[in-house]
């Protein structure tokens, strides 16, 4: 297959971003892995393109007792590959404090240590508290700010993040969102979804809705079906406490995938205001068609990876895992196919995949277009031409691509299948921001575009609700797979009953 390299030429770009305003963020879980990892480094790059606003800084919240030098010490560590000028000014604008999240008194403190940081500015600041927890712990540390009245800031801003996962199922999210509710208006709180912050994901908007070409054929006329695949070659890594009580279908596809549905097949929103993009997402969800359960395994399949080799290593079961009961049922793969019962996408099959330990990471969307209704080349030995398929990718390589038939030079006739493939690093020579910058700064900035609201949580806690209980009640084995392979026969069939194929993983 021939590829056709994309060159921008003449380059019409109407670029907007906005500075945040003079905010302090508030992590707590300061000296975890996720504040080293993605959300110091998010902050340096923010600080290095001049986007953080005048007087910005950090406040780490963490048991550990490190002080304000150990938690700079940290922070250096996590941005030493970002070559950014006036790094001193960047890491002074660190500081720490440290206690136990149950105890009033730290809460009282902290209170004290922000006003500190207002006076020292002369200046009240905006400030944004970052829950970087585990999600059990989120009830104390809400209400402690609520009862030390540090959900108020007077005329500025006030607001919450919250990582997901957002409850393990409806009632804890129900119950979850009762707590927030009691100190917290629903515009101050930021529900974070770190995949929605991709540039590809962002780009289903601008693709869709600000081309002619596509929008007209985005429907049940044209497309016969749509692949969403994130699939990751590695396992469970360090997680296994956490992830066995949690599972694919809780980790990754009331999350992510769902949120990748419901952008890939909203209906037009009125602007590009959050709340327009957030109605039309949750009115999406509401045309979600409730999963088959009888028989079992029709809408949804589960698997759970066994002893296999990845690259030529040797992989371990998930039982095998650190942390993980021996006999776990938790699954940690998901196939699943979904309708949506509205105009547009009547008759149309989603089908949904995520697993670890499989042959290979990505993550893409592939639109599959119906093929031509008449074949006019059947004379030469031509009976059917390949679909027309449009994928988008989000990881590890973020771009599009676009794969159509065309004549070959040659012969008279002589058809072949040629992709036109838009790469994000190629075209624009740079990789393409971190998600959690992106986020970040909107939050600061105040827009709520890319993050979760409540009723779309419980929508899509409600979608799988009756399968979580249906799984307890059956006590259904997730079937087993090994370890570095594209797939298995059950999650195989789910698809091919249909007459239709997964794409190989190890092909994209």
């Amino acid at each position: 297959m021939e590829k056709i390299r994309p060159v921008v030429a003449k380059e019409q770009m109407l670029c907007v971003e906005s500075q945040a305003p003079a905010c302090g963020l508030v992590v707590f879980g300061a000296s975890g892995d996720l504040t080293k990892r993605k959300l110091i480094p998010a902050l340096g790059n923010l600080f290095k393109r001049g986007l953080l606003g005048n007087g910005f800084f950090c406040l780490g919240c963490g048991r550990k007792d490190l002080g304000d030098e150990g938690f700079r010490k940290i922070a250096a560590e996590a941005i030493k590959d970002n070559p950014m000028k006036q790094k001193d000014d960047f890491l002074n604008s660190f500081y720490y404090a440290s206690g136990d999240y149950s105890d009033e008194k730290f809460y009282a403190n902290l209170k004290k240590r922000l006003s500190e940081l207002d006076s020292k500015a002369g200046r009240n600041f905006g400030r944004i508290f970052y829950l970087s927890l585990p999600p059990a712990i989120y009830p104390d540390v809400i209400t402690n700010l609520g009862q030390a009245e540090l959900n108020k800031n007077g005329d500025d801003f006030i607001r919450l993040v919250v990582e997901k996962p957002f409850g393990k199922d409806l009632a804890s999210a129900t119950e979850l969102n009762d707590c927030l509710s009691k100190w917290y208006g629903e515009e101050q709180i930021y529900r974070i979804d770190h995949y929605l912050g991709k540039e590809t994901v962002q780009n289903i908007l601008m693709f869709r809705f600000a081309n002619s070409i596509f929008e007209p054929i985005w429907n049940r006329n044209y497309i016969d079906n749509v692949q969403i695949t994130i699939a990751e070659s590695i396992g469970i890594e360090s997680r296994g406490g956490y992830y066995d009580k949690s599972g694919a279908l809780r980790d990754m596809f009331v999350n992510h995938m769902l949120s990748m549905v419901s952008l890939v097949a909203m209906e037009p929103p009125a602007s590009f205001g959050a709340e327009h993009i957030r109605n039309e997402k949750v009115q999406l969800l509401q045309s979600i068609r409730p999963f088959s359960l009888e028989p079992w395994n029709e809408d949804i399949v589960m698997g759970q990876y066994a002893e296999g080799s990845i690259d030529g290593k040797k992989a371990i079961a998930y039982r095998q895992e650190a942390d993980v009961e021996k006999d776990s049922k938790t699954e940690t793969y998901i196939a699943a196919r979904l309708f949506v019962d509205n105009w547009r996408w009547q008759g149309v099959p989603f089908y949904l995949r995520t697993g670890k330990r499989l042959a290979k990471r990505v993550t893409e969307i592939a639109v599959t277009f119906k093929q031509v209704p008449h074949v006019m080349f059947r004379t030469a030995g031509i009976d059917e031409l390949p679909a027309n398929i449009l994928v988008m990718k989000i990881q590890p390589k973020e771009g599009i691509s676009l794969f159509f038939e065309a004549k070959r030079p040659g012969p008279k006739l002589c058809i072949g299948t040629l992709e036109m493939d838009f790469n994000y690093a190629e075209i624009f020579g740079t990789d393409t921001p971190d998600a959690y910058e992106r986020l970040l700064l909107d939050c600061m900035i105040g827009d709520q575009t890319l993050f979760t609201r409540i009723d779309d949580v419980k929508l899509a806690w409600g979608l799988i609700d009756k399968i979580l209980k249906n799984r307890q009640t059956q006590g259904a084995e997730p079937f087993l797979y090994p370890a570095g392979s594209e797939s298995f026969p059950q999650a195989d069939a789910l698809i091919q009953k249909d007459g239709r194929n997964w794409r190989k993983i190890s092909e994209l």
